[in-house]
């Protein structure tokens, strides 16, 4: 990979089929038996909380092989206030581009852009050994906790990131997913028979 074999720019509408079939194929039978994940995209665009600035799509020769979303989301400090931050997820890179620098590039360039818009942190769940390489920490060892899990716990695959420095300096609190992410699993049933077939299988690693 180098910078100048891929494109990013804005998703256009003309591009959701095309982006929710990506999205399909990067997570089919990764967490679970098929997958939500493009449903989850389908949903998120017509909501308040979608960030269209930060709907992005990669493209290399002329073929769209990535994705990122961002959602707008909050930190409920422990002295009252709400803190506007963002989240993001799902990332999508086309199955037989993975493991190339892609991902790591679609991400670098997306919180550059987020940066811009003047976003302060990220809150996400998902893999420190990927995600730590690109700044981020387990959230609860900067105060912020995950409303699944007890406070006094360390939750690994809950982490944060600063995109402007110092602005999370002396708050402590809870963040929640974003109730965009929660679903119902028969629509995303019925959704995903919309596309060609695909076979669900169970496997090791699996979340669900």
């Amino acid at each position: 990979m180098n910078r100048n074999d891929y494109i990013i720019r804005p998703e256009r509408t003309s591009d959701y089929r095309k982006v929710e079939n990506l999205t399909r194929e990067a997570f089919w039978n990764v967490y679970r038996p098929g997958c939500t994940e493009h449903y989850i995209l389908h949903t998120y665009r017509g909501r308040e909380d979608f960030v269209k600035e930060l709907d992005l799509v990669m493209e290399k020769e002329g073929e769209i092989m990535g994705h990122i979303m961002y959602v707008r989301a909050e930190i409920r400090a422990d002295d009252g206030r709400r803190i506007p931050i963002m989240t993001f997820g799902p990332i999508s890179i086309a199955p037989e581009y993975k493991r190339q620098g892609y991902g790591k590039a679609l991400l670098a360039y997306s919180m550059e852009k987020a940066a811009a818009l003047g976003v302060g942190a990220l809150c996400i769940e998902g893999n420190l050994d990927f995600y730590g390489r690109c700044g981020f920490v387990v959230a609860s060892t900067r105060g912020i906790h995950y409303y699944a899990e007890p406070r006094t716990q360390e939750v690994p695959y809950f982490l944060l990131k600063e995109l402007r420095e110092g602005f999370l300096n002396g708050v402590t609190g809870i963040y929640q997913t974003p109730d965009g992410y929660f679903i119902d699993e028969q629509a995303a049933e019925r959704f995903d028979s919309s596309f060609p077939p695909k076979k669900k299988l169970k496997l090791p690693g699996q979340l669900v």
